[in-house]
């Protein structure tokens, strides 16, 4: 008798996109555990982004045409900040099994926080449409430490705890040799990746030892002091910040004074962001309880992604909005301010475009598609198929962050007051080596995914002209 056999099928290889999917999932519901007030801001920015889809309901069925209306429900962004190179370097690893790269280096040290940082993201057009979840993630200078003896201590602690599980070691090691994970494993890696990011209330330090890296910076001592690097904020996505803001405090929430970034625009540009601030909450040194701040609740407003010049431009107003405000004052003034000086900002997408200040992809319409196509057609000027209504532009979303913004909302959930002052000195190469690979410059990013656009279009009127030939 003869017996037939049937191959072996392995289960297939999850998807990294699938994998950052489950991740970020998995680390919003940790989070609202941990911080109730977390899923009070989720519920407010989901209320705030109903309303206005009910007042401009073609704002909707254009996101939904677009597929920005599923990014706006899933899109969150996160913060870390890891104390060694080694840390710095296997989290690369670890983001890299979700299709996570590093994309931009961001020098803080400038705004007094001392720490250089990049944000690990999805880089692709497709990994961002399907889920364009975010790490900010920062590497404490140690070297900014003034003093020797707390420097080296600082050093003597961090070199003594692991961050990661053992497991997710093994699972990394695992999906980098056999070229991913199967989803049982890929189950088992989100789970023990989270331990990373979880919060711990045990610190490993004394309260004296805490009190001293403490009064060098706040942040030191939140890097230093705990089992691990906890993720310290978690952020949704609103579609009206400054709603947002205004109704923090009815629900509970301790909110910042301003929102970071550019003003309101009728074309946002970059990032607006704002927050509650840091929660005081208990902690257990090794000699006694006390308590630290460290973790918030975010809210960002994405707008369109600056080019070259588009980023010189803003960040030559920002400059000028701070030198008029460097005696001071409120909140309201500052608004006023910023106001007054980014109206020499263009604001209308017309206007971006033509001045080469912002990213757009550019699409066929429906007249576009089923037009009669020449070679001329093909090689027409953008703004000439835009006004024949053949091609439309989208603005290409900014999935990055500011350097500005970023030590804002750092200070000011660690206490705000302090005014720690370094010199700017920005280490690309340094943050580098201790990564173990390049950082993307975003903005190159940005001119690729919109040249892909023009590239497409170019080509598929060509092809529309060689069947009208033929």
């Amino acid at each position: 008798m003869s017996s037939s056999h049937q191959p072996i099928v392995s289960p297939a290889i999850v998807s990294s996109g699938e994998i950052r999917m489950r991740f970020s999932r998995a680390m919003s519901e940790m989070y609202r555990q941990e911080v109730p007030k977390y899923g009070t801001l989720v519920e407010l920015v989901a209320d705030i982004n109903a309303r206005i889809f009910e007042q401009q309901p073609a704002l909707y069925e254009k996101m939904q045409r677009t597929g920005e209306l599923d990014r706006l429900r899933v899109e969150r962004h996160g913060a870390i900040r890891v104390g060694t190179a080694a840390e710095l370097s296997m989290l690369r690893r670890l983001f890299a099994i979700m299709g996570m790269e590093p994309v931009g280096y961001y020098d803080l040290s400038a705004a007094g926080v001392p720490v250089h940082s990049t944000a690990f993201r999805p880089v692709g057009d497709a990994a961002l449409r399907s889920n364009p979840f975010r790490v900010f993630t920062s590497l404490l200078r140690l070297d900014l430490i003034a003093d020797d003896a707390l420097r080296a201590t600082a050093s003597s602690i961090l070199a003594q705890r692991h961050i990661f599980t053992p497991r997710v070691l093994e699972l990394i090691t695992h999906s980098e040799t056999m070229g991913g994970l199967q989803s049982a494993k890929a189950d088992d890696f989100v789970r023990e990746a989270l331990e990373t990011f979880r919060w711990h209330s045990e610190a490993t330090v004394n309260a004296d030892t805490y009190e001293k890296l403490k009064n060098a910076h706040r942040l030191i001592a939140d890097v230093v002091c705990f089992k691990g690097p906890h993720i310290n904020h978690l952020t949704p996505c609103t579609l009206d910040i400054d709603s947002a803001q205004a109704k923090m405090p009815a629900r509970g929430m301790d909110a910042k004074d301003v929102v970071e970034g550019p003003p309101r625009r009728d074309c946002p540009i970059l990032l607006r962001q704002t927050s509650f601030k840091a929660m005081e909450e208990s902690v257990h040194f090794t000699d006694r309880s006390g308590a630290h701040a460290a973790r918030f609740g975010e809210i960002e407003q994405r707008g369109v992604a600056l080019t070259r010049e588009g980023r010189l431009l803003y960040d030559q107003l920002l400059a000028e909005v701070h030198e008029m405000g460097s005696a001071g004052g409120s909140a309201l003034e500052y608004g006023a301010r910023l106001e007054q000086v980014f109206a020499k900002f263009p604001d209308t997408h017309a206007a971006l475009r033509a001045q080469n200040l912002a990213f757009y992809r550019y699409t066929l319409t429906e007249q576009g598609k089923t037009l009669d196509s020449t070679a001329t057609d093909a090689e027409a000027d953008l703004s000439s198929l835009l006004e024949r209504g053949l091609v439309e532009a989208e603005p290409i979303t900014y999935e990055d962050f500011l350097p500005v913004s970023a030590a804002g909302i750092f200070q000011s959930n660690l206490g705000g007051q302090e005014q720690v002052h370094y010199v700017s000195n920005a280490a690309q190469q340094a943050f580098e080596a201790d990564l173990g690979a390049p950082v993307h410059d975003e903005i190159k990013l940005y001119e690729a995914a919109q040249q892909r656009s023009i590239a497409q279009v170019r080509a598929a009127l060509r092809g529309r002209a060689a069947e009208v030939t033929v």
